[in-house]
């Protein structure tokens, strides 16, 4: 995956998050089901970040950044842990 795709994936989650949020308003899913979505969002974004991330440094350090992978959930959403 490229940056743009990266990126691309990143305004999709968000656009999910907000569209989440008008449905519960609506009524349309409970507070636990738009959570639990929202939970899941959150760590597929923050893979992304990360391979952005990585990607972005490598290219920096004279790297080829399609040597970057993406990492499991729990490895980046454990990172302040």
């Amino acid at each position: 995956m490229d940056d743009k795709q990266i990126l691309s994936h990143i305004d999709e989650y968000v656009a999910e998050e907000a569209k989440l949020r008008e449905k519960l308003q609506r009524g349309e899913l409970s507070q636990g089901e738009e959570q639990q979505r929202l939970r899941a969002l959150e760590v597929e974004l923050d893979q992304c970040w990360d391979l952005l991330r990585q990607r972005r440094a490598r290219r920096d350090a004279g790297q080829n950044p399609d040597d970057a992978t993406a990492r499991p959930g729990a490895a980046v959403e454990g990172y302040l842990q």
